[in-house]
């Protein structure tokens, strides 16, 4: 076995040579990491499309703007009123923040028109913070930041500031996950030690996988900080942290596979290279096809249009595929160096005679074989129970929404829905593009006026600015400035919608306006051969996410299924049996979505979840659900050469159950983990996974699926591998 050592030693030094010399020559993921828009990879969506063209037609020096809501409980009072004043000469003057562009000049407006600016009660007044265009977020931050600070001495006079909006989003985001990275790798780490300290009592056991994990962890790091300085691809923060905590789950995993048959190995061989040997035989067949099925069902990302999925893809193909190459090369090297010591205090003899005993699980195989139909049938009604919860879920888009309650931003924008109409906070622009130069004449502006109406009369419109009035049509009141482009080839208004901007019937409001562009063209005399209308703002925005996510959850769905079937083909030599393990990780993803929106709505109180939380658990419930069927077929097809049927099924589950619960379990606590970051979707997201992760484990692999094996293959066993049983 002198080739296994010198392979073995080969191959640790091969890693610890990459890790240092990416480590001193690569940057880090963390240098480029950005956080991907809710826009479209290609750029074409109407939304974007207005946007584009508004860019073009208005061009302007303003970046993000930052809604500044000044509240008070009762009337404000003329003390703060004109500290507000006073606030805003300084926003006026030379010594503002450097990356301000301009805001409301509320000091230079007459009383009258000031008080037009409260809300009805006059205890809340929106202003409004232009920033520069092009001010990273950083720089965002820490001009809000000077903001809250200028204001802090009103908070003494009962008067509070929060800053809401676009900028203050990204500067609420920035506060949230400040060392959240360092944060959430500490608790991954820490967690994964103590459940393999409980669960194998060895501390060579325990801190042997989190070592394995952290060399990969610095190659897939540097690989990804050079995409991202090549351009390669985007680095989404997002996708970097999920990342994280699925490569120490998953390297944790197979280290659990390869050392749980190394061990038994060890028991029937006097030396490790041998029993390193033959259990790799064995595991590498298992780890090959989960590492291509979680690679297939990454890259199935790329083919999504909606940024924060395809951005996913780049980030977790390269750690997937550097994570299976550790598991058929990195791992079984350092535990065959390290041989039986590997295992202390509970060193494994050479002693054929004295096999493992499985108590529990040799029980449920033993069960499954004696009532596979009534277990499979109760499996199906208790599945069932959460799949008949799909239809009652609600999904948001409302990104506030998933910030904690005390986030300013959020606060901001609570206040805003309770004193002002709902839509004030983000306003529909509508832009009405000629490809031919408009002159601007009375008959034009008495058309803009017919247009405006068709919108004003909307039950769901609370009002539209500015309004074309005779007056301005007699050219006795002047026109906005920038109610037309210098081109002379636009114009643009807003609607304000008295819904929320983000919820479904301002959604609904807007994709109504879209179906209707070419009647409210025709009725307001406009032809439709040289004028359109264009739609730009959150609200059209987040209708274009909506179409997005419907469009990228089908396809997803479907190439995911498909790519995993036909693995799964390739692996069992089968036609049915790949369909059977999809189909059983299919009803446990949705019977896990159908449970925990329950347990969301009636246990948490949550009106809604986020839209994406279905795509993401779906592609890694269903990715890393895969594993633990195919180290169970794997270990049945092993057992079916020299047994019948039902007894490799059996077998299959007594020997399985063991490793493959555990790895079960530590995967769930790994997702769990992430329930301790700010956001609520990654709250619901880690809670969801680790709910289907235990469901796998235990329900579908432990039970359903190799009771469902047992009823369809009772009278073919030779489906599994022909050549197999006949031997």
């Amino acid at each position: 076995m002198q080739a296994v050592k010198k392979g073995a030693k080969i191959t640790l030094i091969a890693w610890i040579v990459a890790v240092v010399a990416l480590s001193l020559f690569l940057p880090s993921s963390g240098d480029y990491k950005v956080n991907s828009d809710e826009g479209s990879v290609h750029k074409d969506k109407p939304s974007e499309v207005a946007q584009q063209l508004n860019d073009q037609e208005f061009p302007t020096k303003d970046g993000l703007t930052a809604l500044l809501v000044f509240h008070q409980d009762g009337k404000i009072s003329e003390k703060n009123r004109n500290k507000i004043a006073d606030f805003s000469k300084w926003l006026a003057s030379g010594s503002k923040p450097t990356y301000v562009e301009s805001a409301l000049p509320f000091h230079k407006f007459p009383e009258q028109i000031q008080d037009k600016m409260f809300s009805k009660d006059q205890s809340t007044l929106l202003f409004n913070v232009t920033l520069q265009k092009g001010a990273d977020s950083d720089q965002i931050h820490d001009t809000l930041q000077k903001l809250t600070d200028k204001t802090e001495t009103l908070h003494a006079n009962g008067m509070e500031m929060k800053i809401t909006g676009p900028a203050g989003i990204s500067s609420d985001t920035i506060s949230m996950f400040k060392n959240a990275d360092f944060i959430l790798m500490a608790a991954t780490v820490v967690l994964i030690f103590i459940l393999l300290i409980l669960i194998y009592r060895s501390p060579i056991l325990a801190i042997t996988p989190l070592i394995i994990a952290g060399i990969v962890y610095a190659v897939v790091d540097r690989l990804i900080g050079l995409g991202g300085k090549l351009d390669w691809f985007t680095v989404d923060s997002s996708a970097v942290s999920i990342m994280m905590v699925l490569l120490f789950a998953v390297i944790t995993d197979y280290s659990l596979f390869i050392f749980s048959r190394y061990r038994e190995e060890l028991r029937l061989h006097a030396s490790k290279y041998t029993s390193m040997q033959t259990g790799m035989h064995h595991v590498s067949e298992v780890i090959f096809f989960s590492g291509g099925t979680i690679v297939l069902a990454m890259l199935a990302l790329f083919a999504t249009i909606f940024k924060p999925y395809n951005h996913f893809a780049p980030v977790f193909s390269i750690a997937v595929v550097v994570i299976a190459i550790a598991g058929l090369t990195l791992i079984p090297s350092i535990f065959a160096l390290m041989g039986r010591k590997a295992f202390w205090p509970f060193i494994p003899k050479v002693n054929p005679k004295n096999k493992p005993q499985h108590k529990f699980w040799g029980s449920i195989g033993h069960f499954v074989k004696k009532h596979p139909a009534v277990l499979a049938l109760v499996m199906v009604v208790v599945l069932g129970f959460g799949v008949a919860n799909l239809f009652t879920m609600n999904y948001s888009f409302n990104m506030l929404k998933s910030f904690p309650e005390d986030t300013p931003s959020r606060e901001g924008f609570e206040l805003l829905e309770d004193n002002y109409p709902a839509g004030k906070l983000a306003p529909v622009t509508v832009q009405l593009q000629s490809n031919q130069a408009i002159h601007g004449d009375t008959d034009f502006f008495e058309k803009i006026q017919k247009l405006e109406k068709q919108f004003s009369i909307d039950k769901n419109v609370s009002e539209v600015s500015p309004e074309i009035t005779q007056s301005m049509i007699d050219g006795k009141d002047k026109l906005p400035a920038d109610f037309m482009s210098d081109s002379k080839h636009a114009v643009k208004f807003q609607i304000t919608l008295n819904s929320n901007p983000y919820e479904q019937k301002a959604l609904d409001t807007l994709q109504q306006f879209r179906d209707k562009a070419q009647s409210y063209l025709s009725e307001s005399d406009l032809q439709a051969e040289t004028y359109s209308l264009h739609f730009s703002g959150q609200t059209a925005e987040q209708l274009d996410v909506h179409d997005m996510n419907k469009r990228d959850t089908i396809i997803l769905f479907s190439l995911v299924i498909v790519l995993i079937t036909i693995v799964l083909a390739f692996q069992t030599r089968s036609f049915l049996l790949p369909i059977l393990m999809v189909s059983t990780i299919l009803l446990s993803f949705a019977a896990t979505i159908g449970f925990c929106w329950f347990i969301f709505e009636h246990l948490l109180g949550y009106d809604a979840i986020s839209y994406r939380l279905p795509v993401y658990t779906f592609v890694f419930m269903v990715a890393l659900g895969v594993d633990y069927n195919i180290m169970l077929v794997s270990r049945i097809k092993e057992y079916a050469k020299r047994m019948p049927w039902k007894e490799a099924v059996a077998s299959g589950v007594t020997h399985t159950g063991g490793v493959i619960s555990s790895a079960g379990i530590i995967l769930a606590a790994t997702f769990t983990v992430l329930m301790t970051q700010p956001l609520q979707e990654l709250f619901l997201f880690g809670f969801t996974m680790g709910i289907g992760i235990l469901f796998d484990t235990f329900l579908i692999r432990g039970v359903f699926l190799p009771s469902i094996l047992i009823l369809t293959h009772k009278k073919r066993p030779d489906e599994w591998h022909s050549q197999d049983v006949n031997e």
